[in-house]
């Protein structure tokens, strides 16, 4: 177990106005001290400098100085998501880009962008190659809105498959997503989705205020799937482990949570 580490708390699909789910969301973060993470589609539905001042703002907005966000698609609504890297700032990485990294504690973490060029030869893929040789730790996540493997409505989308195979060469342990509005936790798998237990582990969880929507044909190697709860994942990073848990919205029963060691 990854005992007393730091803790990257968050979610991705979160604040329609007006804000009332993203509230309840907002709410679990006031009680989670660590850095926040969004995983994109942070202000319904197009990303406008309004939606982040009426919607994100008075919800999740209150952890912005402490929050390490991504892109969604429907950041992209608005010309080059620009109102989304005014709102946050440095924090959202250098301005346009929307990739990114810094460390938590013992860990290397990986803001990535899955709306624009992600494939073989691509600056991102490129930046990442060099971001993950200067950064060699034991244990390193990265997050992005488009999951390669989902389960949900919006299916298996490649557009990050290399970035993956990537990531998985360099021994990443943790992938996050958002962009299916439910929460799927999958076994560790390569890019291809072959079973691997020194592959990379994937978490969908785009419960932070969105609607909710029905999952479709369960994916290979899913093991958690859950479409009526909003909450947000909490992970304590240690030095060569980690633990996940849902937070759920009060009331809910469903709960997820567990540990795993990084790779070597």
């Amino acid at each position: 177990p990854a005992g007393d580490g730091a803790v990257l708390v968050g979610a991705g699909d979160i604040a329609a106005c007006p804000p009332t789910n993203a509230q309840i969301t907002a709410a679990l973060l006031d009680r989670i001290a660590g850095t926040v993470f969004t995983t994109g589609d942070n202000a319904y539905e197009n990303g406008t400098a309004a939606e982040y001042a009426e919607c994100y703002h008075p919800s999740w907005g209150r952890h912005r100085a402490r929050t390490r966000p991504s892109p969604g698609n429907h950041e992209y609504h608005s010309s080059g998501a620009a109102p989304y890297f005014t709102y946050f700032g440095d924090a959202a990485g250098p301005a346009g880009r929307g990739y990114y990294s810094f460390n938590v504690g013992s860990w290397h973490v990986i803001s990535l962008n899955s709306n624009v060029a992600a494939g073989a030869g691509s600056a991102q893929i490129e930046w990442l190659r060099t971001d993950l040789a200067a950064h060699e730790t034991r244990c390193a996540v990265a997050y992005w809105h488009h999951p390669v493997f989902s389960s949900g409505s919006h299916g298996n989308d490649r557009t990050m498959a290399e970035i993956w195979r990537v990531l998985d060469s360099a021994g990443v342990d943790l992938v996050i997503n958002g962009h299916d509005h439910n929460y799927e936790r999958f076994a560790p798998q390569d890019y291809l989705g072959n079973a691997r237990p020194d592959g990379i582990r994937e978490i969908v969880v785009g419960t932070g205020g969105a609607s909710l929507r029905a999952f479709r044909t369960a994916q290979a190697n899913s093991e958690v799937r859950n479409s009526t709860t909003l909450g947000v994942l909490k992970l304590t990073l240690g030095a060569t482990s980690y633990t996940w848990e849902f937070v759920p919205q009060p009331g809910a029963t469903f709960a997820d949570a567990g540990s795993a060691d990084c790779m070597e």
